[in-house]
């Protein structure tokens, strides 16, 4: 007759263990807010503060660069037609002539696009001028 040990022992019940579907669950949602667009981004408003500045003082060393809501570019008040940043940097050196490390000051209009005033700054670091400032109308207060 056969002895059966197991009678007095009682039985343990099955876990179930939650801690791996946990981490599936925690890559999976990891990865849906990585890979999720989301579309109100182009509906997205900026408003563009005021400057609030004294005037400046009229520097000699300085050259005015003049951006229209075309993209038309003007150095000194003189019309120039400059479609890459390496053309500007040509005419920007024309215009400092013999001066050394001259001011480049962008008079943007509110309309022109952003690719055209970042194309005056690439020109004005490609010619070596890396001191650039911007023009803004005084606000009222």
């Amino acid at each position: 007759m056969p002895l059966n040990f197991q009678r007095g022992q009682q039985k343990e019940e099955p876990e179930i263990n939650l801690v791996p579907m946990i981490d599936v669950l925690l890559v999976i949602l990891i990865f849906l807010m990585i890979t999720t667009t989301y579309s109100k981004f182009s509906e997205l408003e900026i408003n563009l503060p005021q400057a609030a500045a004294e005037k400046q003082e009229e520097r000699p060393n300085e050259i005015q660069v003049g951006v229209d809501a075309q993209g038309n570019y003007s150095i000194n008040k003189k019309a120039v037609v400059a479609a890459s940043a390496e053309a500007l940097a040509e005419e920007l050196k024309r215009a400092a002539g013999g001066r050394t490390d001259p001011v480049i000051v962008i008079n943007a209009d509110a309309k022109a696009t952003h690719q055209s005033v970042i194309r005056v700054m690439e020109g004005a670091r490609s010619a070596g001028y890396p001191h650039i400032t911007f023009t803004v109308l005084q606000s009222g207060g």
